[in-house]
């Protein structure tokens, strides 16, 4: 939805505004969080709902909970423990109001990327002694970030670990600024899962569903959607997986994409 510059180009408003005049829902499935995610989403129509925390947590624009699952404390608690090498690219999400809402205990904020993404969560960021200590409820997920190889070998150790049947894993990557996310959520919690679940919500199945992503960990949603579509920025493993293509974020695809596939002709 957004081009490179963190901006709604004024084709995809039109494309989405047009969408929910032919009764269309539209659902933002994000990795980002709620609290991230609602000022990009200031100018969509509705009706509009956010699937925030790769599917974690399911909210109405007006902050309703409509769906929820989080990752168990003791999940949580082993995940930290097998990924100790990492806890400097280490945050502790819970599904609280906003202060407290992500918490760190020795995250390196150096890195250019890390700046960015602390100060558009400064509000929700609080340092604390022990991430250990402070996993006092369960949390919606446990997330890390750095460089992409980084990233890659912590993914690497969760899927070796003989727990990893407990939990869920969602990698995000931006090559050109050789950064990536890594989330860990509760188990089956996924992109895909948190779409699915809300489309039964609204008596919808698979074939009724279009789904636009540009990232790894929109792949299973893309694939259980029945039209999965792959933006022209995405990497070229992706749009190589047998999706329906559109043009770039920078290219307005996903309004390219909402008028060739979504609308009547």
């Amino acid at each position: 939805m957004l081009n490179s510059r963190g901006k709604v180009p004024e084709d995809n408003l039109h494309a989405l505004s047009d969408a929910a005049g032919h009764g269309i829902h539209i659902a933002i499935v994000t990795g980002r969080s709620f609290f991230f995610a609602l000022p990009a989403v200031a100018q969509l129509a509705d009706p509009l709902t956010l699937i925030v925390h790769n599917g974690a947590i399911t909210r109405a624009r007006s902050g309703e909970t409509l769906l929820r699952r989080l990752l168990p404390r003791e999940t949580a608690l082993h995940v930290l423990d097998i990924t100790r090498p990492w806890r400097d690219s280490a945050v502790a999400i819970f599904d609280r109001p906003l202060a407290r809402q992500m918490v760190y205990d020795t995250m390196d904020w150096e890195l250019p990327n890390r700046a960015r993404f602390r100060d558009r969560n400064r509000e929700i960021l609080e340092q604390v002694e022990s991430l250990d200590e402070a996993i006092t409820e369960d949390p919606i997920q446990i997330a890390y970030n750095g460089s992409v190889s980084e990233m890659r070998s912590l993914q690497a150790q969760l899927e070796s670990s003989q727990a990893s049947h407990a939990f869920t894993i969602a990698l995000t990557e931006y090559a050109v600024r050789d950064f990536a996310l890594v989330d860990v959520c509760a188990r089956d919690t996924t992109k895909r899962s948190g779409l699915a679940a809300f489309a039964r919500r609204l008596g919808l199945d698979a074939a009724e569903v279009m789904a636009v992503g540009d990232n790894y960990n929109d792949r299973e949603m893309l694939e259980w959607a029945g039209i999965g579509v792959v933006m022209g920025n995405a990497s070229d493993d992706l749009r190589s997986g047998g999706f329906m293509l559109t043009g770039t974020n920078d290219e307005a695809g996903l309004a390219q994409a909402i008028r060739r596939f979504a609308l009547p002709a």
